[in-house]
């Protein structure tokens, strides 16, 4: 794909203008989903941050999880940043009762593992090699564990924690590069969505 792919930033809730212009400003056309016809028109997706348990409700409401877990599962890119990670894990720890995900990335993730909005904070992180970038951690979750097919793009400084990870066409965050006007991993997300 040369041209510039059209990118969807899921907009029940969270960060959707913000994610549509670093998207725009590394080379996409992005424009939000919120309907099947809206998400059968776009090459890959983002899915925001905001509250998991509140994004799974409303794309149940919306009838968008089984669409979206199907596109997922054929192959479709998506970046999920925060709660958006949460939303591309298989397993996750410190759900409510009954939470669903869309699934796609092998691994358990942590809801709310950095603690609460009081707790949230800024760091540099080394992402992907492409030198130190900052991280906006807001009530973020971190990665507990993955499976032998994700790659670990990035981790908390003491090395301690998993905070970026990519498997095939999924990458996720726990943290919120749309909040600090660098577009070096909506760039890193668009590089792989030209690439499949």
């Amino acid at each position: 794909m040369t041209s510039a792919p059209k990118i969807g930033v899921l907009a029940l809730q969270g960060d959707v203008r913000e994610h549509i212009r670093a998207l725009e400003e590394a080379g996409a056309s992005a424009t939000p989903v919120r309907r099947q016809e809206e998400l059968a028109a776009v090459d890959a997706l983002v899915v925001p941050g905001g509250e998991s348990t509140t994004m799974w409700k409303l794309a149940t409401t919306f009838e968008l999880l089984e669409p979206l877990r199907l596109r997922i599962k054929e192959g479709m890119p998506a970046y999920g940043s925060c709660a958006g990670m949460i939303m591309l894990a298989d397993r996750i720890e410190g759900g409510v009762e009954g939470q669903q995900t869309l699934g796609g990335i092998d691994m358990v993730v942590r809801r709310n593992a950095f603690g609460r909005q009081v707790d949230s904070f800024e760091a540099d992180l080394d992402f992907a090699g492409r030198g130190p970038i900052r991280a906006v951690f807001i009530r973020a979750p971190w990665v507990e564990s993955v499976g032998p097919d994700v790659e670990v793009l990035a981790r908390t400084k003491a090395g301690d924690r998993i905070v970026a990870v990519r498997q095939g066409p999924l990458l996720a965050t726990s943290f919120h590069p749309e909040l600090t006007g660098d577009a070096r991993v909506h760039s890193y997300f668009v590089e792989m969505v030209r690439e499949l």
